[in-house]
């Protein structure tokens, strides 16, 4: 399970970089557009820039949930290595509440957009609003494996 996830991981900070170089492309292009004659003024830059930035913050979040990287908050900052553990497994468990919300109606609403197609692109809606399902699975897996790599830790300790 470890080696999945891991080469998951590695796969998501793979598409995280190519979704950021991508969406240089459009917003590079809007940008050009406005103030040179060079290139004509795209509509479609505008929809794309939009769709990768979605896509790119659901990767980063979920990147981020795999490394530990969102913010935390040292409330009590001098507690014993067993408080600390209990306490992030007990930040972890609400990330999940949050994640299982994220992926119920993350399936909601790709399935309202399943046979949508976006304005200019013509493009399936359901490719973008699936980022949603996909970043909570993923963030619940992560937490979970998180979680189990703690509670080993806490076994240790005491």
């Amino acid at each position: 399970m470890q080696k999945i996830l891991d080469n998951v991981s590695r796969f998501l900070i793979w598409i995280l970089a190519c979704t950021v170089i991508l969406l240089l492309v459009p917003v590079s292009m809007q940008i050009f557009s406005r103030f040179t004659e060079l290139i004509p003024r795209y509509m479609w830059t505008e929809e794309m820039s939009r769709f990768m930035f979605i896509w790119m913050v659901m990767i980063g979040a979920t990147v981020g949930v795999r490394e530990g990287l969102h913010f935390d908050l040292d409330v009590w900052p001098n507690l014993s290595p067993q408080a600390s553990i209990k306490l992030k497994m007990v930040s972890n468990f609400l990330i999940v509440m949050f994640a299982g919300v994220v992926l119920y109606w993350g399936i909601e609403f790709t399935q309202f957009g399943w046979n949508q197609t976006s304005e200019l692109a013509d493009m399936p809606m359901w490719w973008i609003f699936i980022a949603w399902p996909l970043a909570g699975f993923f963030w619940i897996a992560f937490l979970v494996e998180s979680t189990l790599r703690d509670l080993k830790h806490l076994s240790e300790i005491s």
